[in-house]
C-alpha cells in the first residue's frame, strides 16, 4: 500500500489483514500515540505502557482480518484492544496484591472518542453524562476511561461491590437511552 499516508484507517487495517507490512507501519505511525495515551490512562508506568503498546500491535496484526467497520470506527476498535490489554495487565497486578485508583477528568472523554471526534456526538455524550448522578457518572468514567475495577470503585466510593454494579448498569442504561441507542 505504497503512498498510503492519507489512506483511511479502514484501508490500512484491511491491508494489514492481507499481510501488508507497509500499511501496518503506517497504521502504527498514525495511531500509536493515541493508543499509548489510552494505555497510560490505565497504566501510568511508562515502561509497562510501552510493553503493552507493543503487545497491542502484535494483536492488531493478528486480528486485523476480524475488524468490521459496521461495528465501530477504526480508532474505537484499536482503542478497545489497547484498553482491554492494559486492563489485563492491571488485573494481573491486582492479583499480585498491587492496587491502583486514579482520578479522571471528564474532559478527557473527548480525546478518546475518536481520532477526529464528531463535535455533535461529543456534545451529546457530555450532556448525557452531565445528566447522571455525579457519583454514578464518576464511577462510569473511572471504569471505562481509567479501567478501574468494581473492587477499586467500591473502595473509592466506600460502597459495596453490588452497589457499584448497580450504578454502572443503571448509568449505562441511562446513557444509552439519552443517546438514543437503547
Amino acid at each position: 500500500m505504497s503512498g498510503s499516508v492519507e489512506a483511511p484507517l479502514e484501508a490500512l487495517i484491511a491491508a494489514t489483514a492481507a499481510g501488508d507490512r507497509q500499511a501496518f507501519g503506517e497504521l502504527y505511525r498514525r495511531t500509536s500515540a493515541k493508543l499509548y495515551g489510552v494505555i497510560l490512562r490505565i497504566l501510568p508506568e511508562g515502561g509497562k505502557a510501552e510493553d503493552v503498546l507493543q503487545d497491542v500491535y502484535v494483536r492488531v496484526w493478528h486480528a486485523a482480518q476480524g475488524y468490521d467497520l459496521a461495528r465501530g470506527r477504526p480508532v474505537t476498535w484499536l482503542a478497545a484492544i489497547a484498553r482491554n490489554r492494559a486492563l489485563d495487565v492491571v488485573r494481573q497486578g491486582m492479583s499480585a496484591g498491587r492496587r491502583r485508583i486514579v482520578d479522571v477528568d471528564p474532559e478527557e472523554l473527548a480525546g478518546i472518542v475518536d481520532e477526529r471526534p464528531d463535535a455533535d456526538e461529543v456534545a451529546a455524550l457530555r450532556q448525557c453524562l452531565d445528566g447522571l448522578n455525579p457519583e454514578h457518572r464518576d464511577c462510569i468514567l473511572l471504569a471505562y476511561i481509567d479501567g478501574a475495577s468494581r473492587d477499586e470503585l467500591a473502595e473509592r466510593f466506600d460502597r459495596p461491590v453490588g452497589t457499584i454494579k448497580s450504578w454502572l448498569s443503571r448509568g449505562l442504561l441511562a446513557l444509552r437511552g439519552c443517546l438514543g441507542r437503547g
